[in-house]
């Protein structure tokens, strides 16, 4: 089979709609045959960590903006739904993104989630206790449903400021919205972004107006009241967008950080021992598990001028993605990358992004999947995959798992 017909097959493999159970061997595939690949639509494929990283950091590379999307695609920004998106500050290039994100991160700073730590081990014990009750005669629990997802939820939640008794309604709504990330322009995901995200633009004005009269401590009162010397402050359409982000990306990301890792994990019983017996070093480990499992494992953006990437040119206006989980295990960047290594030497990845746009939110992913993994090992002495076919593991995207359903013994 010649290069090009193995670089075809896996990009089929990996983009295919039913969803792809292990995308790493066609990561691989790009990179021995297509690191820098040009599909029939135009858009280009990176799969090389230098070509990844030199994408997130070089001011070349554009985010797809306002600006760019009613070039391309002017009918969609009709849509609430990407009228939000494009409001959003990981939707915006300088100087734009520079305001935002400093008016934004006053309020997500480390010391706030650090404030935050008690209540999320309070939070993860409780959830822990839940899913045992579950586990009673060797039931399987779906630890997505049951843990990596309301922990990452009620966190965001409790920072936002939302009222614990709205959380419930949020969650499908804030999941309608992302499902139509990927394919913001047309079709049934798009319609139902548009309603979820009046819904939730409806909502988040109420609690606005009400943390106007009675500002609490919580992120929402802090970006009412962000300022910069100038006077400057976040628009309307920027707060409730940025609200908006912050709940989504706020459990997204993490809830896929628990349970690809904790996949990773269970699949090798004694990486689940050595991280019981040593809990002080999890740190590390959770670093590796964003590096072989990562929760966001693609990144776009747009060439702003004529330049050349990896030997082949690219025109200003082309959409290039980098397929960071590919980036991740590429092994001119690491050694034996396909081997989870605890022990590793640190060097770092690109889960969560790199330069300008580097999540404002790792601090917070790291910190809950810092406490949840060695809470969840000591509890439970026995974890293992659900025996039953109907019950197996279903990864139905390339960044996480929509099931889990685990055996846990106490």
């Amino acid at each position: 089979m010649t290069d090009a017909a193995q670089v075809r097959r896996a990009v089929r493999a990996l983009f295919d709609p039913r969803g792809c159970d292990d995308p790493n061997p066609h990561y691989a595939t790009l990179r021995d045959h297509g690191p820098v690949w040009r599909l029939p639509d135009g858009t280009v494929l990176l799969s090389r960590y230098a070509e990844c990283d030199h994408l997130l950091r070089s001011p070349l590379f554009r985010m797809e903006d306002e600006a760019w999307m009613a070039e391309r695609w002017p009918e969609s920004l009709e849509h609430p739904a990407v009228h939000s998106l494009m409001a959003e500050m990981v939707n915006q290039n300088s100087p734009h993104h520079e305001r935002l994100r400093r008016l934004v991160g006053r309020a997500f700073t480390p010391r706030r989630v650090a404030e935050l730590r008690p209540a999320v081990a309070a939070l993860v014990d409780g959830l822990i206790d839940d899913m045992a009750k579950r586990a009673v005669d060797g039931e399987p629990v779906d630890v997505m449903a049951h843990f990596a997802l309301p922990l990452p939820i009620t966190v965001i939640g409790e920072l936002l400021g939302i009222p614990e008794e709205d959380r419930a309604w949020f969650g499908p709504r804030i999941s309608a919205v992302t499902a139509a990330i990927e394919q913001p322009h047309s079709g049934p995901a798009l319609l139902a972004a548009d309603t979820a995200t009046q819904e939730l633009w409806e909502r988040l004005e109420e609690l606005v107006r009400l943390r106007t009269r009675e500002p609490r401590e919580d992120l929402v009162s802090t970006l009412i009241a962000a300022r910069e010397a100038d006077g400057d402050r976040l628009t309307r359409r920027e707060l409730l967008a940025n609200l908006v982000l912050l709940y989504s990306a706020g459990y997204e990301t993490t809830s896929n950080l628990l349970g690809n890792g904790l996949a990773t994990l269970v699949a090798r019983p004694e990486l689940l021992d050595r991280l019981r017996g040593e809990p002080e070093r999890v740190g590390v480990w959770v670093e590796e598990m964003l590096r072989y499992a990562p929760p966001i494992p693609v990144a776009s953006r747009w060439a702003g001028e004529d330049t050349v990437l990896g030997g082949l040119p690219i025109a200003r206006g082309t959409q290039v993605v980098g397929l960071l989980a590919g980036a991740n295990r590429d092994p001119a960047r690491y050694s034996h990358p396909e081997t989870f290594d605890p022990d590793r030497k640190r060097v770092p990845n690109l889960s969560f992004g790199a330069g300008a746009h580097y999540c404002l939110g790792a601090v917070l992913a790291r910190m809950e999947t810092e406490l949840a993994f060695p809470a969840l090992l000591s509890r439970f002495r026995t974890i293992g995959f659900a025996s039953d076919e109907d019950l197996r593991p279903t990864m139905t995207s390339l960044s996480g798992y929509a099931r889990l359903p685990l055996v846990l013994g106490c």
